[in-house]
């Protein structure tokens, strides 16, 4: 498992604790946050061409299929395995998520949680509206099945549940926002768990690739991910069926996952995911109709297959971020990092995850981190792209 660097905790969580008082289901919250304008200075992440607002593609002399027409304020259409950006329209510009962000949350907290593990659900995250699933507070569920449920029919009760398993909503947003910036992911703000809309809250159809790129290479997510069908246990009387609300893992040839997503403010959303031929390719969108997202998604990916190798690309998915080496020390005796030594999200997460027992909180030693964060945000903050 990768470790994330404890101060990439210091700069997400500053914004996460400011608006961890306001998670809450908020559709008509503020309006849907416009598409950014690029940095007065500084490399544009993925190549200078991605600053771009419309629509970018780069045609060989020659014959080759046209990019088709997709109602979209944003997409990407992007090869996982070389990285290539093929095609995009405004791929950095900042948009609300819906429920795509549970990708990010999934990839986040899939390394630290115990996946055999039973968390108890709080009043809190039986309470999220619309809750989707149906928890119920003070039952336990197994942490796997949540996960399911997450990706699956997007349960927001089961995100909440799963961002509160590593001690409480905050640490948990801590963690996701510690994800983002460790993937270089700095279009994103994640204030909720599940994507419900929140003042503060935007990604953007690129960061939304990288997201989809690290869960590619995570054989947990992709089990979650493709599932298409079972029982979810509500209680020892009461079960919920689950199916996969991705449709394109039944209608279009190769699919290997994705996530939709949609409120009012945000408009659909989605992140499509299909291989064919050794060539596994990405698609994110942003800000659609409703009910035209995975259309429009496929109709990118049999485009980009098309394509492939043939368009010279416009820019590329970064790669993660790599933690500078630790500071030599004397090893510790207790397990804990001795003085000097980085600590990381991951490694405290992982050493006080949730265990086979229900409902185990996370020592403190960690919100201690998520404290100092406070500071370190406004900084982190101050570093963002302003908005258009």
């Amino acid at each position: 498992m990768r470790p994330v660097l404890a101060n990439t905790v210091l700069a997400a969580a500053g914004t996460v604790l400011a608006a961890a008082a306001v998670v809450a289901p908020a559709a008509a919250a503020s309006p849907a946050p416009s598409p950014a304008a690029s940095p007065a200075a500084g490399p544009v992440i993925g190549g200078a061409h991605l600053a771009g607002h419309g629509v970018l593609v780069n045609y060989p002399p020659g014959p080759v299929p046209r990019l088709p027409t997709v109602t979209a304020s944003a997409w990407v259409i992007a090869d996982a395995g070389t990285g290539q950006v093929l095609a995009a329209k405004d791929p950095h510009g900042w948009y609300r998520p819906a429920s795509t962000l549970k990708v990010l949350t999934a990839i986040s907290l899939i390394p630290v949680l115990n996946p055999n593990a039973t968390v108890v659900a709080s009043k809190q995250a039986t309470t999220v509206s619309p809750n989707v699933v149906g928890l119920l507070a003070g039952h336990a569920y197994k942490v796997s099945d949540l996960f399911t449920a997450l990706l699956t029919i997007s349960a927001n009760d089961a995100a909440m549940a799963l961002a509160q398993a590593t001690g409480s909503l905050g640490q948990g947003m801590a963690v996701i926002n510690a994800e983002a910036r460790h993937l270089q992911a700095d279009d994103t703000v994640a204030v909720t768990p599940n994507g419900l809309d929140a003042p503060g809250q935007h990604t953007s159809a690129y960061d939304l690739a990288l997201f989809a790129r690290q869960g590619l290479q995570m054989p947990a997510f992709l089990k979650y991910d493709r599932t298409t069908g079972g029982l979810f246990r509500i209680s020892q009387k009461k079960s919920v069926g689950l199916w996969n609300q991705n449709t394109l893992l039944a209608m279009y040839p190769g699919a290997v996952g994705g996530k939709i997503g949609w409120t009012s403010a945000a408009g659909a959303t989605y992140v499509g995911m299909a291989r064919r031929h050794g060539v596994t390719l990405i698609v994110t969108l942003l800000h659609c109709p409703a009910l035209t997202e995975i259309n429009a998604g496929k109709s990118l990916l049999t485009w980009g297959f098309a394509v492939d190798g043939e368009v010279r690309p416009v820019g590329a998915l970064v790669s993660a971020r790599q933690p500078p080496a630790p500071a030599p020390s004397r090893p510790a005796g207790n397990g804990r990092p001795s003085p000097g030594q980085p600590i990381t999200a991951r490694t405290e997460a992982r050493a006080q995850s949730v265990t086979a027992s229900p409902s185990v909180l996370v020592a403190a030693g960690f919100s201690g981190v998520v404290l100092l964060a406070a500071a370190a945000g406004v900084v982190y903050s101050r570093r963002q792209r302003p908005r258009a």
